[in-house]
C-alpha cells in the first residue's frame, strides 16, 4: 500500500505508514524471521550515498514494532523495510524531518489513516507551536524493490528504483521557480505553500 500511495500521490504519506518507534532492548529476540538487526541496518541505509551510511540512525522491526536498531552519528535517519508489507522499501531522511515523520507514525498507530485527516492534525500541531518543520531544504531518499530476498551487503537489489525528494516548507511555484505541474523528466513542486511542500526529483 505504501508504495502505491507514494507513486500516485507523492511522499508525504511516509511519515505515518509505520508504527511509533521505541528503543530496542533485546539483542536478537523478536526480530522478523530471517532478518537480523544487521540485515535490517544494511538494507535500510541503501538509499544513502556510501559516505553517509555508517553514521545514519536506523529504525527497524522487532516483535512487530518499530524500534531503534542503531543510534546515529550524522544527520540522517533510515527506516528499515516493513516485513509485513509486500516487496521491499527503505527510506532515509534528514533528522530535522523527524517531528513530522514521528507525528505521522503516531497518528496512524492510533487509528488515523486518512491522509487529509493526518495532514489537518499535523497542521494544527504546527500552528500551535508543538513542533516545526525545518527552516531550510532537507532530503528524503527511498529505495523500492519487488522482492526483499537479497543480500544488502552486495548493494542495491535487482529491479529496484529510487525516489528522491527535497522538502522546501511553504515553498510555492512563485517563490521557488519550480513548476507545480507533475512531470517525469524534471523536478516539480508538490503541496506548494504547505509546511510539507517538497520537490519531487524524477
Amino acid at each position: 500500500m505504501m508504495r502505491s500511495v507514494w507513486l500516485a500521490m507523492g511522499v508525504t504519506a511516509l511519515a505515518g505508514l509505520r508504527g511509533t518507534a521505541q528503543t530496542a532492548s533485546a539483542p536478537a529476540a523478536g526480530e522478523p524471521a530471517g532478518r537480523s538487526a544487521a540485515w535490517q541496518i544494511a538494507a535500510a541505509v541503501l538509499p544513502l550515498p556510501d559516505s553517509m551510511r555508517a553514521g545514519a540512525a536506523v529504525l527497524g522491526y522487532r516483535d512487530g514494532k518499530l524500534v531503534r536498531l542503531r543510534a546515529g552519528t550524522n544527520e540522517m535517519i533510515c527506516l528499515a523495510d516493513d516485513p509485513a508489507q509486500k516487496g521491499f522499501e527503505s527510506s532515509c531522511y534528514h533528522k530535522a524531518l523527524e517531528p513530522f515523520m514521528a507525528r505521522g507514525r503516531a497518528l496512524r498507530a492510533s487509528g488515523v489513516t486518512e491522509r487529509h485527516a493526518i495532514d489537518s492534525l499535523r497542521l494544527a500541531d504546527i500552528r500551535a507551536g508543538r513542533w516545526r518543520m525545518p527552516g531550510g531544504p532537507t532530503m528524503l531518499a527511498s529505495l523500492f524493490a519487488e522482492s526483499d530476498s537479497f543480500d544488502p551487503a552486495a548493494g542495491r537489489p535487482e529491479k529496484s528504483s529510487m525516489l528522491h525528494v527535497i522538502y522546501l516548507p511553504y515553498a510555492t511555484a512563485a517563490s521557488s521557480g519550480i513548476s507545480a505541474a507533475p512531470a517525469k523528466d524534471r523536478p516539480w513542486l508538490m503541496y506548494g505553500g504547505k509546511p510539507w511542500a517538497h520537490v519531487m526529483l524524477p
